[in-house]
């Protein structure tokens, strides 16, 4: 996330449209033999939801500005649990908390703000919520210097 926020901010800064577009899964059961798709950094047991949205607001507050502002829609996936309403529920309400969020729509939640929360938001998003060794997946896109009032 870091990467993509940093390449996302330079492209940005020169002023025209902008838009990044992507497609993020971790513990994806399709290919359990290749190492880039195990969430083994992720396992072990999940701690209590409240806990964890605290830490995710918290780190959202604390993410060094870039100056650059920006609007993200994006969908969050957890696959693979009974409670995954609950995650996903879980991850409306910390991101509600954040400072980024706009509003949700079915399937979709829209932040706005500067890139370095917004980008923040959507690392929290994906490494908080959801089972530690489970499939989880985020689809985003995030723009700026939109020439459309969105």
């Amino acid at each position: 996330f870091p990467a993509m926020r940093d390449l996302f901010v330079a492209a940005a800064r020169s002023g025209k449209h902008c838009v990044l577009s992507a497609t993020i899964s971790r513990g994806c059961p399709g290919e359990p033999d290749d190492p880039i798709c195990r969430s083994d950094a992720f396992g072990g047991p999940v701690g209590p939801l409240g806990p964890r949205k605290d830490a995710a607001i918290a780190a959202v507050r604390n993410a060094a500005a870039t100056g650059q502002p920006a609007a993200a829609q994006f969908s969050l996936y957890v696959m693979g649990t009974d409670d995954h309403m609950d995650e996903i529920y879980g991850c409306i309400d910390f991101l509600k908390q954040s400072g980024v969020y706009e509003r949700s729509k079915h399937f979709c939640t829209k932040l706005r703000g500067d890139a370095g929360a917004i980008f923040s938001a959507l690392d929290e998003a994906f490494c908080r919520f959801g089972p530690g060794a489970g499939h989880v997946t985020l689809d985003v896109t995030v723009s700026a210097n939109s020439p459309s009032a969105v």
